[in-house]
């Protein structure tokens, strides 16, 4: 009786339609375009996976923001996908103390970042935003205006901002998990 049962649920998840997510579905339409002919469906459906997948990378890309501190509360804002900016990636939170208020942006693979990874590849142009120092082995530059920005693996773009005290911006840069966002 087991054995049959067995087969018979065995028999019924084989024939069950695999349930498929909305990037494969799009794929799978850009496809059926393809070969009918329709160049131009296609390549639409191509660009909306892309941006499918962009966006699922992007909320990827939250995982990386600190926990709030103690006694600090934490709003992550919409993760999105930057086209208004080349395209690429971005996640943002702010975070508050009742007081004080700190915003951490981290921006990804996108023609601003690209820019600024020139810009921080060069010393002296790193020193003329304001002071440059190591936090856990990474160079950061505290701007004149408090802000701590830096760039990781020439390609994610940190900016910790707000009107919190610069030792405070350390602190969150320092809970950042700065080993995943190279390898993210």
């Amino acid at each position: 009786m087991k054995r049959f049962a067995l087969a018979a649920v065995t028999a019924v998840l084989l024939a069950a339609p695999a349930v498929a997510d909305e990037i494969e579905e799009t794929l799978e339409a850009a496809l059926e375009a393809y070969r009918a002919g329709d160049i131009k469906a296609a390549k639409e459906e191509v660009d909306f996976a892309a941006q499918l997948m962009a966006q699922q990378k992007a909320a990827g890309l939250a995982d990386f923001l600190p926990e709030p501190l103690a006694g600090w509360t934490m709003e992550v804002d919409d993760t999105q996908s930057v086209a208004a900016f080349g395209g690429g990636m971005m996640a943002s939170a702010s975070y508050s103390n009742g007081n004080d208020r700190i915003d951490i942006q981290l921006m990804a693979d996108n023609q601003m970042v690209n820019a600024m990874a020139a810009m921080f590849g060069n010393v002296a142009m790193m020193g003329s935003l304001g002071t440059v120092k190591r936090i856990n082995r990474q160079k950061v530059v505290i701007t004149n205006d408090g802000e701590l920005q830096t760039m990781i693996n020439n390609r994610i773009m940190v900016q910790i901002m707000g009107d919190g005290d610069a030792a405070v911006k350390e602190e969150y840069f320092k809970a950042m998990d700065i080993d995943g966002l190279v390898a993210f």
